[in-house]
């Protein structure tokens, strides 16, 4: 089944999810963000199939959240380094983290946490309002047409 396309869609939202939108996809570029690099290793981590990672890899490679480097001739062999724009992609993983683990755990089963290396403290990626340093609070938030550049 074919699915849905929001790459040209004028909502950011809309265009990330494009981007983000099956399952594998944020995985992959959490076990970049985690220091996986080499095809193998991204497979094993991950137990993907290896077309399904390639096609995800290719994806993102695309779209220039990842570069991909040759670090062997024959056979020829690759790893991936995640670019500026796929750096930035951590801090919605790091939200999307932060709300699995307060929201879709159990009492019973305690979630993964994320570590400050310099620190050994746990991290609690907050999202606030770049201009008021305010917390994001969605009552108060609305939309409209960006002005033109």
């Amino acid at each position: 089944m074919r699915r849905t396309r929001f790459d040209t869609d004028p909502c950011p939202i809309a265009r990330t999810a494009d981007l983000l939108g099956d399952w594998w996809t944020p995985l992959v570029v959490r076990e970049l963000v985690l220091g996986g690099r080499r095809f193998g290793d991204l497979q094993e981590r991950l137990g993907i199939n290896r077309s399904v990672l390639s096609q995800r890899l290719r994806r993102l490679e695309e779209e220039g959240v990842v570069a991909r480097r040759r670090y062997q001739e024959h056979p020829p062999r690759h790893d991936y380094e995640l670019t500026e724009k796929g750096r930035d992609l951590w801090a919605v993983l790091a939200v999307m983290w932060d709300y699995g683990r307060r929201w879709m755990f159990d009492d019973d089963q305690p979630p993964l946490d994320l570590i400050d290396k310099r620190t050994g403290h746990p991290v609690r990626p907050r999202v606030v309002d770049g201009a008021t340093g305010e917390p994001l609070d969605p009552r108060f938030t609305r939309r409209r047409a960006s002005p033109p550049p």
